[in-house]
């Protein structure tokens, strides 16, 4: 870890919240006692209007809480920022915990030549099957960095800051903009990532940066994440057209997906109208293409790490498959869903970034 003595920056935790009653106290706990100077650290809190007891809980803590009606984290997110003081603004969730070195390990990145964004590692908090799989998926969950890395761009379908574990400076904001408002359900911070390494700043991408993630504990929870997802990524696809990094990853992957479940289908159509088992070999070896490819890689990995155990060969498979499923299906359905024509940028010439 680079050496934090000496370095003062300034640094404002941002957390967004509604309704996360459940959840909030273990990281407000964790908040309160980083190892970093608290002369030079300040914890905001912004409530989107939660109809739990989340206030009266924060109220327990050392913390400024502040009230946001407009939707989304990004709305939220931006609340944070404008009433925030830090040369650093550190982003988390609340069904997140973090170590006692969080903030020392973001600054010391931060700290480095014209670095406008930092993100880390997001690993489970428990170790149940879904939060295992979330974690050991061919395409995790939330993020699991194997080095550090220092990018001139935002890469798909990884290489990014996550909204949980990431941080930005004031001198990228002022220049670039704060979170897009209108970017929803998923995909909001990754706009901004860009947004910052197009600005001509680096992106720090630093595995020892953790927190701790409670993941979802159902398989329902967990389809209704990815749908989520879908749905950010086709309203970013319908806001940036194909100019975005982004943009054009996601319309590959969606095209691919839509192309692939057409003809499946149309081969399935024919098998069953005209029974022939010239037709049916064909339909099999699609249909089982993707669960046995990502069986072999399991098997693969599993035998490369030395681990024991059926599940990650057995049941992985179809959770990656139901969550690329459930991915596309949220996709469709927000690009068939007609939205608002415009919004502005948000800008320190829009008069929302204090100066």
């Amino acid at each position: 870890m680079k050496d934090t003595r000496g370095l003062s920056l300034s640094v404002s935790v941002i957390v967004p919240v509604k309704n996360g009653a459940a959840t909030i106290a273990d990281l407000l706990d964790s908040l309160t006692q980083v190892d970093y100077d608290k002369n030079r650290l300040e914890i905001i809190v912004v409530d989107g209007n939660s109809t739990d007891n989340t206030r009266e809980l924060v109220s327990n803590y050392p913390v400024r809480l502040l009230m946001e009606e407009r939707p989304g984290l990004n709305a939220a997110r931006n609340t944070g920022i404008n009433h925030s003081r830090g040369e650093v603004m550190v982003f988390t969730d609340c069904d997140c915990v973090v170590p006692r070195d969080w903030v020392n390990r973001i600054v010391a990145d931060a700290s480095g030549n014209r670095i406008g964004c930092v993100g880390g590692n997001i690993l489970r908090y428990y170790d149940d099957l879904l939060s295992r799989y979330a974690d050991e998926s061919i395409v995790p969950a939330m993020r699991r960095l194997r080095r550090r890395e220092v990018l001139n761009a935002a890469k798909p379908p990884l290489h990014y800051a996550v909204g949980c574990n990431m941080a930005v400076t004031r001198a990228a904001i002022a220049e670039v903009g704060m979170f897009d408002e209108a970017i929803r359900y998923g995909f909001d911070e990754i706009e901004l990532a860009d947004r910052i390494c197009r600005g001509g700043y680096g992106m720090v991408l630093d595995p020892e940066v953790l927190v701790k993630h409670k993941h979802r504990s159902t398989l329902r929870g967990l389809l209704k994440q990815m749908f989520r997802y879908g749905q950010g990524a086709a309203l970013l696809l319908k806001m940036k057209g194909a100019r975005n990094t982004f943009s054009k990853w996601i319309l590959a992957f969606v095209l691919g997906s839509v192309a692939f479940t057409s003809l499946a289908f149309s081969m399935a159509f024919l098998t069953f109208s005209i029974p022939s088992p010239a037709l049916l070999a064909p339909l099999l070896t699609l249909l089982l293409l993707a669960p046995i490819g990502l069986m072999i890689y399991y098997v693969h990995r599993s035998w490369k790490s030395g681990e024991k155990g059926y599940r990650p060969m057995v049941i992985y498979p179809f959770i990656d498959i139901a969550r690329a499923v459930a991915f596309v299906l949220g996709a469709v359905y927000q690009a068939l869903k007609p939205t608002k024509a415009s919004r502005a940028r948000l800008s320190v010439e829009d008069g929302v970034l204090p100066a």
